[in-house]
């Protein structure tokens, strides 16, 4: 009952990158870099569980951008070709690559981090991967013509480097797909075919990770145009609980999201958001409680899983951490009150 689990990334140790900045760039090259993402690694590791968090992560250590970290390694897109791009909608406008030709996986992209964090942990494993259609959002197609397609070939990319992970020892593959929250008639038309495509044939549990995105300014100011409510997910729960995907994430810390939306999913497990990662306020255990409780009155307890809202790679390490022993101690709170 109510066993935690984090969304996906956390601060980088300031010897590895710049602290408390999204998508900073490493300290190191070579081999001294690849040794210092894997001390990062053990050391959120060891955070995790001194914390007590029961599905623990790398916290993304071992790469800058969540899309891009898996893409650096696929033929097809240009780097060096960049193209001026809105994403989520315009939300925020930056030079992204361009594929130009069909992607394909040249090599095993994350087996040896994988490898290495499987290696030192007992606990249960999750891995996070972006999802087919957040990575169409995020990099410019001069090469399919339309995000259906472009989606449905990086669907089959991700679904090979998904078996390769579960075959090395994940317990829990979660695709990020923050696009869900903005393209939602896509989502209904090709999105959720996508992402079935990707965990086709897995035999871990599979998540999917739906937010309103990191605590940064273009998001924060988003957010404040969204109303009293926010309903972004009534349109997409019912078309994902006749997904194949087990777990669905949602932000329910510190938002406007109607609790009641959780019983469009009543065949998922809920990854119940209940830490705010767009504030250094850390939470109580009693706050933490209170949102498992308030989850609870729509969702059966054996299905919720407390979580992060989203990444927390732009906080500061201390902050991350006070976070994770609240996540934590708020869960067993929530487990003794509930039986």
């Amino acid at each position: 009952m109510f066993e935690t689990t984090i969304a996906g990334s956390l601060p980088k140790p300031a010897w590895l990158a710049e602290p408390e900045t999204l998508w900073a760039t490493w300290k190191f090259e070579g081999e001294a870099l690849d040794r210092a993402k894997e001390d990062a690694a053990l050391l959120w590791l060891k955070e995790l569980e001194d914390a007590g968090v029961d599905i623990v992560s790398d916290g993304e250590q071992f790469r800058v951008h969540f899309v891009h970290g898996f893409l650096e390694t696929l033929e097809g897109i240009d780097w060096n070709r960049k193209t001026q791009m809105g994403i989520r909608d315009n939300r925020y406008v930056v030079d992204v690559p361009t594929v130009t030709g069909p992607l394909r996986r040249s090599r095993p992209v994350h087996a040896h981090e994988v490898r290495f964090t499987r290696a030192h942990t007992t606990q249960r494993l999750k891995f996070t991967l972006p999802g087919p259609m957040t990575i169409c959002d995020t990099i410019a197609d001069d090469h399919y013509g339309r995000r259906a397609d472009m989606a449905m070939a990086l669907a089959e990319i991700l679904n090979d480097e998904a078996r390769e992970l579960e075959a090395i020892g994940i317990d829990v593959i979660q695709f990020d797909e923050p696009a869900f929250n903005v393209f939602m008639d896509d989502v209904n038309e090709w999105g959720v075919d996508a992402l079935n495509r990707a965990a086709r044939g897995l035999s871990c549990k599979t998540a999917v990770h739906i937010c309103y995105g990191y605590g940064i300014e273009a998001n924060i100011e988003w957010k404040k145009t969204l109303g009293d409510e926010w309903r972004q997910y009534e349109q997409i729960f019912p078309v994902l609980n006749g997904s194949d995907i087990q777990q669905v994430s949602l932000e329910c810390a510190n938002s406007q999201v109607p609790h009641s939306l959780m019983t469009l999913l009543p065949d998922k497990e809920l990854m119940v958001g209940v830490i705010d990662v767009a504030s250094n306020q850390i939470e109580t255990p009693e706050e933490v409680a209170a949102v498992i409780a308030s989850a609870n009155r729509y969702v059966d307890a054996e299905r919720i899983l407390p979580c992060t809202n989203c990444g927390m790679a732009p906080l500061a390490r201390s902050v991350a951490r006070g976070k994770i022993d609240a996540l934590a101690n708020g869960a067993a709170l929530a487990r003794k009150r509930h039986g």
